[in-house]
């Protein structure tokens, strides 16, 4: 693809403006697959992955526009997505740091497309990225002296994404995140230990950040109880709340939300799921009169700025929490590696890591803004259950849900299925990279823990009825 290609004419491009837009240097440009398991160094950038990359580039900038790359020249270029198009779209418009989503960018970065949406410079990791022909991605932004270098954020390679699937392994899960980030779990020495609880928790914090990337944004908070109150219905605990990042607390007249879930690979299911609850509470706040102009007018004077009728918090259960329900080795991302993508969704404003399972009446009375106005859940059903969880809610009359939606059928079960289904695919990238394959007996023994779990969700379900 020729950098000085021939650009869509006006009412062609894929996303508004339709007319050329002055160029600004603060105005930013990144492009990518944003996908689960394609970068050029093989490593699956999630994405926690992938807002980290972005948040990196939002902090150079003003505006980031994110151009995203069609199935199609995916296909060409690097092999099948894992997520279509429009869940990929869905994904980076849920990134607290995106301003524009570009789908159908092109596989080689055009100068035409990024100056017609007003970018000077585009930013990408410090890895080389190249095409079907093996020629550099950026080469023409290269040349025109338009490209920015960033660091590559740490990412899940292929090799142990794959592996944790495959292989049933377990050695992800965090038995304590508060005691990892405080250098008190893990095999490593003492002084490793320190600087990786460190590192992370610097990580929680920059994730923690509002949508310039450099201010503050969601708070954070830890929940502590007992196993039973984590696990089940059994223990009635209010448990102990930590503050790990201040944040920004609910403003004047704000209703509080809560959600909760493990939010495994993290996808366009739980994505929609978030934005269906910000759109039920918008359309509560119209009727409510929250938009009308004197109301607008007043929050600007009273806060400075105006802000939305709802502040939601999401409850991140622990690993050994979802295990316990889900069996298999679920959940294939850790707590920490799930939080920070709950973290950087545009549709969330606090956080809080190791929630219980069951949103007890005492627990919800102990959150720290209080017992919120709703508690959301959605339509997946992800979870074999023996119980309702969310009966305390339902008794206090604050129980809300979330109907189907176009991705409510997207969870990491589901992602596991598309990816062991292209799996031939990457043992033919492992073969010609020289490293050792999974195999057949791995995807077999994956099969058959899943079919017993399925068996264990039906018991579960008669129990139910």
């Amino acid at each position: 693809m020729n950098g000085n290609q021939d650009a869509p004419t006006a009412g062609k491009w894929p996303v508004d403006p339709q007319e050329d837009v002055p160029i600004l240097k603060e105005r930013i440009w990144v492009d990518g697959c944003f996908d689960f398991a394609h970068h050029d160094t093989d490593v699956f950038v999630l994405p926690e992955g992938h807002a980290g990359a972005m948040l990196q580039a939002r902090r150079l900038g003003k505006e980031l526009v994110v151009g995203i790359h069609s199935d199609e020249d995916i296909m060409d270029n690097k092999g099948p997505t894992v997520m279509t198009l429009k869940e990929r779209v869905s994904a980076v418009d849920a990134c607290r740091w995106s301003t524009l989503s570009v789908p159908h960018a092109p596989y080689v970065t055009s100068l035409p497309w990024i100056s017609h949406y007003g970018c000077y410079y585009v930013v990408h990791g410090d890895d080389i990225t190249s095409d079907s022909g093996g020629e550099d991605c950026y080469r023409y932004v290269k040349a025109a002296g338009r490209f920015l270098v960033v660091k590559r954020t740490p990412g899940i390679s292929t090799t142990d994404l794959v592996g944790r699937m495959l292989l049933c392994t377990r050695g992800h899960f965090i038995k304590c995140l508060t005691k990892m980030l405080a250098g008190e779990e893990g095999s490593r020495s003492a002084e490793e230990r320190q600087k990786l609880g460190k590192d992370m928790l610097h990580r929680i914090k920059e994730y923690a950040s509002d949508q310039t990337g450099s201010q503050p944004g969601p708070q954070v908070w830890s929940w502590e109880g007992s196993k039973s109150a984590m696990e089940d219905h059994i223990a009635e605990e209010a448990g102990i709340f930590s503050a790990m990042v201040a944040g920004k607390p609910p403003k004047p007249d704000q209703k509080v939300i809560y959600v909760d879930g493990g939010f495994d690979l993290f996808s366009s299911g739980h994505i929609e799921f978030l934005r269906q609850v910000i759109k039920a509470e918008d359309e509560d706040g119209r009727e409510r009169g929250w938009y009308d102009k004197e109301a607008k007018k007043q929050r600007r004077e009273q806060c400075g700025e105006d802000y939305p009728p709802a502040y939601v918090v999401a409850g991140v259960h622990d690993d050994e929490v979802i295990n316990h329900w889900k069996g298999v080795n679920y959940p294939i991302m850790n707590i920490f590696e799930r939080g920070l993508c709950v973290l950087q969704c545009r549709y969330i404003h606090s956080v809080v890591f190791s929630a219980p399972f069951t949103p007890t009446k005492s627990y919800l009375s102990s959150l720290p803004h209080g017992i919120p106005s709703a508690v959301y859940h959605g339509p997946t059903s992800f979870m074999p259950l023996t119980y309702d969880p969310y009966t305390a809610p339902k008794d206090m009359g604050i129980y809300k849900e979330i109907g189907s939606h176009d991705f409510h059928n997207v969870n990491a079960g589901e992602i596991v299925q598309r990816i062991l289904r292209s799996r031939e695919m990457y043992e033919e990238r492992q073969r010609v990279k020289g490293e050792k394959g999974i195999g057949e007996e791995a995807v077999r023994r994956r099969e058959k823990m899943e079919h017993e779990a399925t068996c264990v969700e039906k018991e579960r379900a008669k129990g139910m009825n």
